[in-house]
């Protein structure tokens, strides 16, 4: 079992940044292929980033790519988010995700609101 609380969300002006973080608890963290999802008012939850165990990959998509960057601290047990030049159509509830199949486990969210 993997608990997954996020921080870190809030309000921000459009070009800021902000930076999510994500503590894991539970066993074997290091194993976990963990990402971070996020879903806007009206919209299904769409995938942000994700970063492998070893941290030697990660993948962003494509509308987040050159902005945001994931990493990880498997000595602390957290993964971060951190978001530069933030634009109004981030605004959504970003959330953790861990992943070690068959487990799949999300934290509960933290609200990112981007003004323009």
């Amino acid at each position: 079992q993997v608990q997954l609380v996020e921080s870190g969300g809030g309000l921000v002006q459009a070009g800021g940044s902000l930076r999510l973080s994500c503590a894991a608890s539970g066993h074997s963290f290091s194993r976990y292929i963990m990402g971070w999802f996020r879903q806007a008012p009206g919209k299904e939850r769409e995938f942000v980033a994700v970063i492998s165990s070893s941290g030697d990959t990660t993948e962003y998509a494509d509308s987040v790519k050159g902005r945001f960057t994931i990493s990880r601290d498997d000595a602390k047990n957290m993964v971060y988010l951190q978001m530069n030049s933030l634009k109004s159509e981030d605004t959504a509830v970003y959330y953790c995700n861990a992943r070690l199949m068959p487990y799949d486990y999300w934290g509960q969210g933290t609200q990112v609101t981007v003004s323009s």
